[in-house]
C-alpha cells in the first residue's frame, strides 16, 4: 500500500511539474469582458456600439490585420431596417421583426444572408452576439447558457419596442435558445429554425469530465485546441461549451415536456445527416408543433422516403442532398444558412472546414485544406470511409430555401 501511495504521489508530482511548464496562447484565456451579458436595458444601437468596442478590445488577431474593421463588423450584432415602402405597424413603427441568433462558436456573420432575406420581406432584423463569442475562444471557458438566454431576452425586449409582431430565428444553439424563449414568452408569433440544437449527442453529457483534473493542466479544459484561423468562428472548443449546450438542451427538453404542444408557426430546415445535433429530435419537435402553417425542410439522401413518420407529407419538403456531379455526399450541419456565393464559406470561398482531421490525420488535413478533397458533405462515419471529405459549409439549395421561406412568410397571418 505504501508503494502504491508513493507511486500515486510521484505521478501527481510529475503532472504538477508538467502543468506548471504548460502555457496556452492568450486566445485560450478568458478576456474577462465577455462571459456575462451586461447590456440589459440598453438601446439596441448602444448595445451594438458597446459590443463592437468589446470585440476590438478582446481580440488578439486584429493589430496586424489589414481587414480589422471588416472582422469587427462581421462578428458584431447588427440591425437591418425594412424599406420605407414596407407596410407600417398598427401600434408600433414596424409590422414585423425577427431576432436572429447564431450557433455555438459562431458569430452574427452566419446570420447575415438570412438577415438580408428577412429585411427584403419587410421585417425589422436584429442579430445578437451570444456572450463568450466573437472575441476569443477562451471566453467560452466561463460562460453559462443562462447568459446566452439573457442576450435573447434582451433582443426580444428591444424588438418588442419597435414591432407589432416578434419572430425568432436561430441557427443550431441559436435555434434551441429561440425555442426556449418562445415557450416562456407569449409575444413570440413564430420561429424560424435552422439545424436547431434540440438535442445533441450523448457524448455531450460527458463534457464535464475535465472538472476532475483541470487544476492539473490548462489544456485539460479543452476538447479541441485548433489553429483558430477562421476570423468569424472559433475552431478551438472548450469542454465548458459542450457542457453548456448540453445543459441548455436538457432544460429545453423539460420545458417542452411540460408544454406538450408548441403552438406558434414553425419553419425548420435540417440535414438528416447532421453530425452535430440529432436531426431526429428536430423531427420529433416538429411533430409536436401543431400549427397548420408549420413547414419542415429536410435535406436528405433518401428524398423519396424521408424519415418523417406521423407528419403530413404536405408539411415536409424533402431536398435531395446527394449530388454526385458536384462531389457532394450529403448536406451538413454547417451547410444550412450560407449561400454558395458566400466569399468565405461558399463554393469558391477562402475557408475549408477540415478540423475533423486535425491533428490526428495531418496528411488528410493538409489535403482537405488545399481543397484537393475527394468529396464534400457531412463528416459522418460512412462518408469519411469514402475518401477525404471537406465538411460542407454552404447550402447548395439556398435559392430554393429562400423560395420556401417566402411562401411560409406569405402564409403568416397579417397582423
Amino acid at each position: 500500500m505504501a508503494r502504491f501511495f508513493a507511486a500515486v504521489c510521484l505521478v501527481l508530482t510529475t503532472s504538477l511539474a508538467l502543468a506548471s511548464q504548460e502555457t496556452l496562447d492568450v486566445r485560450h484565456q478568458a478576456s474577462g469582458i465577455n462571459s456575462k451579458f451586461n447590456f440589459a436595458g440598453s438601446q439596441f444601437d448602444d448595445y451594438i456600439r458597446a459590443t463592437r468596442e468589446m470585440i476590438l478590445s478582446a481580440r488578439t488577431d486584429l493589430k496586424a490585420a489589414t481587414d480589422a474593421a471588416h472582422v469587427v463588423d462581421s462578428n458584431a450584432p447588427f440591425l437591418l431596417r425594412p424599406s420605407s415602402t414596407c407596410p407600417a405597424g398598427k401600434e408600433k413603427r414596424y409590422r414585423r421583426g425577427v431576432l436572429l441568433t447564431h450557433g455555438l462558436t459562431d458569430s452574427p456573420y452566419f446570420m447575415r444572408p438570412l438577415g438580408r432575406f428577412f429585411q427584403d420581406q419587410c421585417f425589422l432584423v436584429m442579430a445578437i452576439l451570444l456572450p463568450g463569442h466573437g472575441t476569443r475562444p477562451g471566453d467560452l471557458l466561463e460562460v453559462t447558457w443562462q447568459e446566452w438566454a439573457k442576450a435573447v431576452a434582451f433582443g426580444v425586449d428591444a424588438m418588442a419596442r419597435e414591432v407589432d409582431s416578434v419572430y425568432l430565428g436561430g441557427f443550431s444553439t441559436g435555434g434551441a435558445l429561440s425555442i426556449q424563449r418562445s415557450v416562456h414568452d407569449s409575444r413570440i408569433r413564430g420561429v424560424f429554425l435552422f439545424a436547431p440544437a434540440v438535442k445533441i449527442s450523448p457524448l455531450g453529457i460527458m463534457a464535464n469530465w475535465h472538472e476532475a483534473y483541470s487544476w492539473l493542466s490548462p489544456k485539460s479544459k479543452w476538447l479541441d485546441i485548433a489553429p483558430d484561423s477562421d476570423p468569424y468562428k472559433y475552431e478551438s472548443f472548450p469542454a465548458n461549451a459542450a457542457d453548456q449546450i448540453h445543459l441548455l438542451t436538457v432544460q429545453l427538453g423539460a420545458d417542452l415536456n411540460r408544454q406538450k404542444r408548441f403552438m406558434p408557426p414553425v419553419f425548420a430546415a435540417v440535414s438528416e445527416d447532421d453530425a452535430s445535433v440529432l436531426s431526429s429530435a428536430t423531427v420529433q419537435f416538429f411533430r409536436d408543433a401543431i400549427h397548420p402553417l408549420s413547414t419542415l425542410v429536410l435535406y436528405t439522401t433518401n428524398s423519396k422516403r424521408p424519415t418523417t413518420p406521423d407528419i403530413s407529407p404536405d408539411k415536409v419538403k424533402a431536398i435531395d442532398s446527394y449530388l454526385p456531379e458536384k462531389r457532394i455526399l450529403s448536406s451538413a450541419h454547417t451547410a444550412i444558412v450560407l449561400p454558395p456565393d458566400d466569399t468565405h464559406y461558399g463554393a469558391s470561398g477562402k475557408y475549408a472546414s477540415c478540423l475533423h482531421y486535425y491533428p490526428k490525420a495531418m496528411d488528410k488535413y493538409r489535403q482537405c485544406k488545399s481543397k484537393n478533397e475527394d468529396f464534400l458533405g457531412e463528416v459522418t462515419e460512412s462518408n469519411l470511409k469514402k475518401g477525404v471529405v471537406r465538411r460542407l459549409t454552404y447550402n447548395f439549395d439556398f435559392a430554393n430555401l429562400k423560395v420556401l421561406l417566402t411562401s411560409f412568410v406569405e402564409s403568416l397571418p397579417s397582423e
